[in-house]
């Protein structure tokens, strides 16, 4: 099915399992494509597959030939979609085609399309993340890390003005910072370090340019028009596609475990942390119950928040660790006082986790936390509709 008719030249359509656009006149490509990469301008078709499901697939060996034998892989897919393989380029992910989203901007009559597909939940990794294998003259040689899980961002970007092979490569960077401000604002965990997400292991890119137009564009920085639009339908598509794909919203993001996830944190740890803390079966019991309305709660998610940047900001340098008892305890009083929902002064509940032991590694890290929802929660129902004498 045809999904979509831009600038006269390109055609996207979508058939199974494979979003693919067809031009209809010469382009340049960039892209990632292990067969057919690097710069072209033979490409007919530029296509993004799904070769498996995000989780647990087994009985396809798509990935595993995907990356021994390109060729090959190229030849299966192209053949069931029936593309010719030695002019088409691929990008393959685990994400469903039919959560593609697609953003389109222009000015002056130069349009910008981006189609994408974004899977980071099980596989979101930040730049410098601890590598799982070394390429060698033999293969691949394991590293002693985790193998990466599925979880891939794909971008294709259509332009229907010329870019210079240079602006081209300066367009991929421009990629390359959009999709990281999408994860930053959404503040989405790594999987490989207790860093925020700049991407995935195995983010991919095809960018294709009309040739031989009235303007032939030789930058696509920030500055130009040409990198503005470039970053809106990047980070205008990659928003639509977290949404269709994984839910993943800035509203699903307001969530005090979401930002404790990358520290290694998950809502069963975080209510059993909680709940050693307590001093009793009732409220205990009270706090498991109505956890999910302490864990969106906006004032707690906000409190969190800010002590977890404090301690990003202690780990980076820029706040000295010589400071590191006043500040994260004062604003772990934050969470307690805004938990607690009492109109006392920080300071008394300041005195009250002093004796808390304080750390940025990220057990301890978490137990102060622990702590301080505890103590809050506490706090919330003692004596609070007692008589008054």
């Amino acid at each position: 099915m045809k999904i979509g008719h831009y600038y006269d030249s390109v055609e996207p359509f979508r058939k199974e399992k494979i979003v693919y656009a067809h031009f209809l006149n010469p382009h340049r490509i960039l892209s990632s494509c292990r067969y057919n990469g690097g710069l072209r301008e033979d490409i007919e078709y530029l296509y993004n597959h799904q070769s498996c499901e995000p989780s647990n697939h087994v009985g396809t060996d798509l990935c595993k030939v995907a990356v021994g034998d390109p060729e090959r892989y190229q030849k299966r897919i192209c053949s069931m979609a029936g593309l010719p393989y030695k002019t088409s380029a691929s990008l393959g992910t685990a994400a469903n085609m039919h959560n593609a989203a697609i953003a389109q901007a222009s000015f002056r009559g130069f349009e910008t399309i981006a189609v994408t597909t974004a899977g980071v939940g099980s596989n979101g990794a930040r730049a410098g993340d601890p590598a799982s294998y070394y390429q060698t003259e033999n293969g691949a040689e394991s590293l002693g890390k985790p193998t990466p899980i599925a979880g891939t961002i794909n971008i294709m970007l259509f332009l229907s003005e010329e870019l210079s092979p240079g602006a081209l490569v300066v367009a991929s960077t421009l990629i390359a910072e959009a999709k990281a401000s999408i994860l930053q604002e959404l503040a989405i965990p790594s999987r490989y370090s207790d860093g925020i997400a700049t991407g995935t292991g195995t983010d991919q890119i095809g960018i294709a340019c009309l040739l031989g137009t009235r303007i032939q564009h030789t930058d696509a920085n920030k500055h130009s028009k040409t990198g503005e639009l470039i970053g809106n339908v990047v980070r205008e598509s990659l928003a639509q596609a977290l949404n269709l794909q994984s839910g993943l919203t800035p509203d699903a993001r307001r969530s005090c475990i979401a930002h404790l996830q990358r520290f290694g944190e998950k809502q069963e740890t975080f209510i059993e942390g909680v709940l050693k803390n307590l001093p009793n079966k009732e409220i205990q019991a009270l706090f498991r119950n109505n956890f999910l309305s302490v864990n969106h709660d906006p004032m707690a998610v906000a409190a969190t928040q800010a002590l977890v940047h404090l301690r990003d900001q202690i780990a980076s340098g820029i706040l000295p660790k010589t400071c590191i008892h006043e500040i994260l305890l004062t604003y772990a009083a934050q969470i307690v006082k805004l938990v607690s929902q009492k109109p006392f002064e920080t300071e008394r509940f300041r005195k009250e986790i002093d004796t808390f032991p304080v750390s940025i590694e990220n057990k301890p890290f978490l137990n102060l936390i622990h702590k301080s929802f505890a103590l809050g929660f506490t706090q919330k129902w003692e004596n609070r509709f007692e008589d008054k004498t």
